[in-house]
């Protein structure tokens, strides 16, 4: 198994680039045909979903505007519980379809925050698009409309996931080794 190290871990080989790439790839698709006739505004959530969302959003057909935000709910390798806005939302999202661009939803802790806020500011319809989804984390109760990886709920890095900072580079994804 291929590994790598990330400041004081280990990680093991856990999902391939061309797996990453297939589910982006199916995500487009399906982001195209649902949007034909609709100019979707896609929200990315920095810092982590930077890379899916380039390559994502180079597959996108459909006239479409690219904003960003930038949340936290994570220390090292833990969730706080406690969403911080770090760069907020600076489109106006009133009667618009916005589509969230995630890198992960695991506890859905900072998804909700960010839906919950899109609706509070009357966007007509609020859709996410999370390249990765922990089903055994989620605590919530708000539809991921596009899924690409269901995963375990171990410990991730690579595709601009990162452990304090470090390992957003690898092109593929790692899981901790214990």
């Amino acid at each position: 198994m291929k590994t790598i190290q990330v400041k004081d871990k280990k990680f093991g080989l856990s999902i391939s680039h061309k797996k990453i790439e297939k589910a982006v790839s199916q995500i487009a698709s399906q982001i195209n045909k649902d949007m034909v006739g609709k100019v979707p505004l896609f929200l990315v959530v920095l810092n982590g979903a930077f890379i899916f969302a380039s390559d994502l959003l180079k597959k996108m057909k459909i006239d479409n505007e690219i904003s960003f935000v930038k949340l936290s709910s994570y220390a090292g390798t833990q969730t706080t519980s406690v969403v911080r806005e770090l760069i907020g939302l600076d489109e106006v999202v009133k009667d618009r379809t916005v589509i969230v661009v995630e890198d992960i939803i695991d506890t859905g802790i900072t998804m909700d925050h960010i839906v919950n806020t899109l609706l509070k500011l009357e966007a007509a319809e609020v859709k996410v698009a999370s390249l990765l989804f922990k089903p055994d984390a989620f605590e919530k109760d708000f539809k991921i409309d596009y899924i690409g990886i269901e995963i375990p709920n171990d410990f991730i890095v690579g595709f601009g996931l990162d452990y304090d900072g470090f390992g957003r580079n690898y092109p593929d994804i790692y899981k901790v080794i214990d």
